[in-house]
C-alpha cells in the first residue's frame, strides 16, 4: 500500500512544479497549451491538486499529526474540487467585449 500512497504523493509533487512554473511564468504544459487561456488560474488550481495529494500522503505515513476523518475528508475534498474548478475556469475564455 505504501507505494500506491507514494507514487501518489510523487505525482502530486508533479502538479506542484507544474502549477508553481505556470503561476511564475505562464507556462503551461505542451498538451493543455491550446486550451488554457489564463495560464496563471492554471496553475494555481495545478497547485491546489497537487497539494491535496502531497498532503493526503503526508498523513498516511504519519509525518504530520492526522487530524479527524471528518477534518482529513471534507477539508482535501474542499481542496481537490475548488482546484479542479480553477482548472475549469482556466480554459474558459475571455469575453470579446470592449469597454
Amino acid at each position: 500500500m505504501e507505494w500506491v500512497v507514494g507514487s501518489g504523493m510523487f505525482l502530486g509533487l508533479l502538479a506542484v512544479a507544474v502549477g508553481v512554473a505556470s503561476m511564475r511564468t505562464g507556462w503551461a504544459l505542451p498538451w493543455v497549451r491550446r486550451s488554457v487561456s489564463r495560464p496563471r488560474v492554471y496553475g494555481l488550481g495545478a497547485l491546489l491538486m497537487g497539494a491535496t495529494c502531497v498532503i493526503q500522503g503526508l498523513f498516511y505515513f504519519h509525518v504530520v499529526p492526522k487530524p479527524s476523518w471528518e477534518f482529513q475528508f471534507f477539508g482535501t475534498n474542499a481542496l481537490m474540487f475548488s482546484g479542479l474548478i480553477l482548472l475549469g475556469v482556466s480554459q474558459m475564455r475571455p469575453s470579446r467585449r470592449r469597454s
